[in-house]
């Protein structure tokens, strides 16, 4: 596979999931500021955008400025409107890869996003993040079902699973980067699409100690950290199945094993109190695993030089 095919569908997956994901952080945001008079808006809209990695955020902050750097802003790759389209356009230069139906999706999405843009000043967000979560699915489930299963879905599915990786343990330090206006634990569920399935798991009140463990080590639970980084591992282990005799040969399978089993061994009892190291270590982790994957699978050839003779 060209280097720049891969590269284009590993971007494909982290940037369709970025929409999706800042798409539900949002929608549930939003509706936590509307229905609790008492929560400080600027402080809440601050901790947000400082989470989201949204540059320096004004002072005082307010919805429609989370709205504008996170959703509706197209120059920046961080909103839903610049993920969106970096993800267009990267389907655009792997049409022969792809499937019609995926590039379809893709295309129609971007393109039918100014009238729902207009359709949320009108009526509000909550039908323009509604429509970026329904596409982002429809993606998803185009992608599992029209492409084949080869190293092109998997560098999209890789894509997918470290982006997953990020933005949860993202979602995770708004509770230790908000301090009072941090959301609730239901709060940061409902955000992950992950409140049906805790309560189904865990039958009983939401308690922190229970969400903390839910969303980073499930085994079952698609959204989870652990279940990403899994994914993210089997998929380095297709691309490259071969093993040294001693260890691991691949970098970027190296730092996602590590991260997983860390993960997996860990006295769940205590990670309340070490959820702030764990959740610096999970993202320096994934962080390092694309600058890897980046290294390893994407490399650029030099331009060529022409040297006049002398003489």
């Amino acid at each position: 596979m060209l280097s720049r095919i891969a590269e284009a569908l590993f971007w494909i997956g982290r940037y369709v999931e970025r929409a999706d994901d800042t798409a539900r952080i949002l929608d549930v945001w939003i509706q936590r500021i509307l229905e609790d008079p008492w929560v400080d808006e600027s402080l809440a809209c601050r901790s947000l955008l400082a989470v989201m990695g949204s540059g320096d955020p004004p002072d005082p902050a307010t919805t429609g400025d989370v709205l504008d750097r996170l959703a509706f802003k197209r120059d920046s790759p961080g909103s839903i409107a610049g993920a969106l389209f970096a993800a267009r356009e990267n389907a655009r230069g792997t049409r022969e890869t792809i499937s019609t139906e995926l590039w379809e999706c893709l295309n129609t999405t971007w393109n039918d996003l100014p009238a729902e843009r207009r359709a949320a000043e009108r009526l509000g967000p909550h039908s323009f993040l509604r429509y970026v979560k329904e596409r982002s699915a429809m993606v998803a489930g185009l992608a599992e079902s029209t492409m084949s299963h080869d190293d092109g879905w998997r560098f999209l599915v890789l894509g997918r699973s470290l982006e997953r990786i990020d933005m949860t343990t993202r979602l995770l330090s708004t509770r230790i980067v908000a301090g009072e206006s941090a959301p609730s634990w239901r709060t940061l569920l409902r955000s992950c699409g992950a409140d049906e399935s805790f309560l189904r798991t865990y039958r009983g009140a939401v308690e922190a100690e229970h969400v903390a463990e839910f969303l980073l080590l499930d085994r079952l639970f698609p959204r989870s950290v652990f279940h990403a980084l899994t994914t993210a591992e089997s998929c380095l282990s297709d691309l490259d199945p071969g093993l040294s005799r001693a260890g691991v040969g691949d970098p970027a399978r190296r730092i996602i094993g590590r991260a997983r089993t860390g993960l997996e061994y860990l006295d769940s009892g205590q990670l309340l109190d070490e959820l702030p190291t764990q959740l610096a270590s999970i993202q320096e982790a994934c962080h390092a695993a694309a600058g890897a994957v980046a290294d390893r699978y994407f490399q650029y050839a030099a331009p060529v030089a022409w040297l006049h003779e002398s003489g």
